[in-house]
């Protein structure tokens, strides 16, 4: 490398999907941990082992509506001929002064109440008059509407033996065993246990914040009207969905006219949020690639970048590299959309994950049968096709062309179909292997 010349290297040599993947990866590491509340650490990685601190749950409860009994009392109930007991008051959840049981004694209690002392069972309401009097009752009387049945009698018409309905203390968790080990990554379930044993935030390694822009004097945002020349801005949409996909918390710049000057100064202000920039358009070989020309403008202290040929298509000029005081990634994408997306997928995903510490960085990869012939695939380069797949079928469905400005066909693909470098054409009812995008 030249550093008379700038920062960025250009090398002559083709590289292949792997090994610019593998570099990527390589200059990458998850990020320091920090404390989160609970809700803002979903999809985070746990960097702690979590243990219960009180035992779930904390207290034996009923898990029916129904009357807390002696199971020596009810022994013997029948349909024919029940057993009444004496209905001390109710027991709600949340309920704190408790009734005692005793011989012949009942309380009313509902699910989740803990159970009073004394109690050995809980007989559904259904298997009771509901305190009526009258037949098997199918639900309890709303309070409010019937407050004399929280006294009274109530026959019961059913035994229930010791611990029936029960929901004893710990037997979710004891205190002190492991909940939650490092690695974990924390959905939904997981966010509800760590609530449960009173956990109100969480040491994870945290979404990575991805900074996405797109390059071009001829991008206009969607809803203003396009002049002379111009196209929408389509680019930095797409990645920016992509990125928060990925689990990453992105923000878009949009487009940047074809001025080195303000790209520069763009990027420069945009490091401050950043743990990763995304960049489309301007890698190329044209006069107007404008990142190429930026990046390597930039003196020594603010990076390396390296633009490289790769043997894939779409996709073939790329640039990486780590900028800025922090050393902050750069992944630069070609500007074409589909270029750009399958240029997402194939790096920039893998590296949101890996910032992420999360164990799986790839998209999954499964066989299928290509149900129609690929006439022509470069040889020596990755061709990624869009497809449709049929997970029922076993099957993928080659969509659109193989132009990389073809996006219409990428909003109607769920699939990505390989065709290895040494492959120049696929005939109908082959296997191949597809990368799954859904």
């Amino acid at each position: 490398m030249n550093h008379a010349t700038g920062r960025t290297r250009h090398q002559d040599r083709v590289w292949s999907v792997a090994e610019h993947l593998d570099d990527v990866l390589a200059k990458i590491a998850p990020l320091d941990p920090i404390e989160l509340q609970l809700l803002e650490a979903q999809g985070c990685v746990l960097v702690e082992d979590i243990t219960v601190p009180v035992a779930l749950p904390p207290f034996d409860n009923s898990s029916m509506d129904g009357y807390a009994v002696r199971a020596a009392d009810v022994a013997g109930a029948t349909e024919a001929a029940p057993v009444t007991l004496t209905v001390l008051g109710d027991v709600a959840a949340g309920s704190g002064a408790l009734p005692e049981i005793g011989p012949g004694q009942a309380a009313r209690i509902m699910t989740g109440a803990p159970l009073p002392p004394g109690a050995e069972a809980v007989v559904p309401v259904e298997w009771t008059d509901g305190g009526t009097g009258e037949g098997p009752a199918a639900t309890m009387r709303a309070h409010s509407a019937a407050p004399q049945d929280a006294a009274g009698e109530v026959r019961v018409h059913r035994p229930a033996a010791a611990g029936a309905h029960i929901r004893t203390r710990g037997s979710d968790a004891a205190e002190g065993e492991p909940a939650l080990r490092a690695g974990a990554v924390l959905g939904p379930s997981q966010i509800g246990l760590l609530a449960a044993i009173g956990r109100g935030t969480v040491k994870v390694c945290p979404r990575p914040r991805v900074v996405v822009l797109s390059t071009g004097s001829e991008l206009v945002q969607p809803g203003e009207a396009l002049g002379p020349g111009q196209i929408h801005d389509s680019n930095s949409f797409q990645l920016t969905a992509a990125a928060r996909a990925a689990g990453a918390i992105p923000y878009r710049v949009g487009a940047v006219a074809d001025d080195a000057d303000t790209l520069r100064s763009t990027l420069e202000d945009q490091l401050i949020r950043a743990d990763l920039l995304v960049t489309s358009g301007g890698v190329s070989v044209g006069a107007y690639d404008v990142v190429k020309e930026t990046l390597t403008a930039l003196s020594a202290d603010e990076g390396t970048v390296e633009f490289r040929t790769l043997a894939m298509q779409p996709g073939k000029p790329q640039g990486f590299g780590l900028i800025g005081p922090d050393r902050t990634p750069l992944l630069a994408l070609p500007g074409n959309p589909v270029s750009s997306y399958v240029s997402f997928e194939l790096f920039v995903r893998p590296a949101i994950r890996a910032l992420m510490g999360l164990p799986e960085v790839h998209r999954p990869v499964t066989p299928a049968r290509c149900t129609d012939a690929v006439a022509s695939s470069p040889k020596g380069k990755r061709q990624f096709l869009r497809g449709a797949y049929d997970a029922e079928a076993g099957t993928v469905t080659p969509v659109g062309g193989a132009g990389s400005h073809l996006i219409k066909a990428m909003a109607h693909a769920n699939a990505l179909i390989i065709v290895p470098e040494d492959t120049t054409e696929v005939a109908a009812g082959s296997d191949v292997d597809v990368v799954l995008l859904g």
